[in-house]
């Protein structure tokens, strides 16, 4: 559909546009996504008026006919535009169908406009109606695909952060490094793990490690040999390594396991592991009587 066939909807999107933006914020109001607990009535009418802005822009310089496409270099200033509202909206707690109702909204003012301006004239009621219908529907669309990339974005961060922070590498003293895992541990953690413990290892020139196993609930043979290769590894970067927190209950599954420490040191608490770790790298610990 040509900007010719659509002239109607455009001059009335270009021509009664005040009237046609106070409409979607009156609806927004009525149907209870205006959201003003999260926005000023300013920002509100800025984020609106701006979208229907690159509306108009978009059906006038796009194809609009059956070969309609919302990824068109014609509708770039819309894309921009929904993805920058929608963003901001889920950044201050929208959810996603409050967005896609926000945009929804938009139906009902142009509607009434057409019924108005083409009031005689069924047929072509009919037509802009059905078009105007299409494009609103795939912004709605396109902001629930957006909002959801914006969410598995966020996900994908806070699981990044929650890993960083669930397997530190802490220096607990000169040359001597500790690394308390909490948690599963499945391949591609264990792999992270050892890299970050490794470069620290590199970074700090340390001679010992501690890989405290206090805050895992259990240990099945996968678990058990990740912990053994990352021994090995700590070997070949010239470290000693020491596994503490070895419970009751972990010794028997890796013994019923069959799983062998070989040269591997293993202790019951990280606190007998950080005196071997320091007699190994020449201090002592010692209790100073109170004078």
């Amino acid at each position: 559909m040509s900007e010719t066939e659509t002239s109607t909807v455009l001059s009335i999107l270009r021509e009664r546009f005040d009237a046609i933006l106070d409409g979607w914020i009156s609806t927004q109001s009525d149907e209870g996504v205006q959201r003003t607990d999260l926005f000023s009535h300013k920002e509100g009418r800025e984020q609106t008026s701006s979208l229907l802005r690159a509306m108009i822009t978009g059906i006038a310089e796009g194809d609009t006919g059956s070969r309609f496409d919302l990824s068109s270099e014609a509708w770039t200033e819309l894309r921009t535009v929904l993805v920058d509202v929608t963003q901001e909206r889920s950044a201050r707690g929208v959810s996603p169908s409050d967005m896609a109702s926000f945009v929804l909204a938009l139906k009902g003012p142009i509607f009434f406009q057409l019924k108005e301006r083409l009031a005689d004239q069924a047929g072509e009621l009919v037509e802009e109606i059905f078009f105007i219908s299409r494009v609103i529907d795939a912004f709605a669309v396109y902001c629930t695909e957006v909002f959801i990339a914006e969410r598995d974005r966020i996900i994908e961060q806070q699981r990044d952060q929650m890993q960083e922070l669930s397997t530190p590498v802490v220096e607990l003293w000169d040359k001597v490094l500790t690394l308390p895992l909490i948690g599963t541990m499945d391949s591609a953690r264990a792999q992270e793990v050892m890299e970050n413990l490794l470069e620290t290892i590199l970074q700090r020139q340390s001679e010992v490690v501690i890989v405290d196993l206090t805050g895992v609930q259990t240990v099945d043979t996968q678990v058990a040999q990740h912990m053994l290769r990352m021994a090995s590894a700590v070997r070949l970067m010239g470290a000693e390594c020491i596994i503490s927190g070895i419970s009751p209950t972990i010794a028997q599954t890796m013994v019923q396991l069959g799983v062998d420490v070989g040269e591997v040191t293993t202790r019951s608490t990280i606190r007998t592991g950080l005196a071997d770790a320091l007699n190994r790298v020449g201090y002592e610990i010692v209790h100073k009587a109170k004078q």
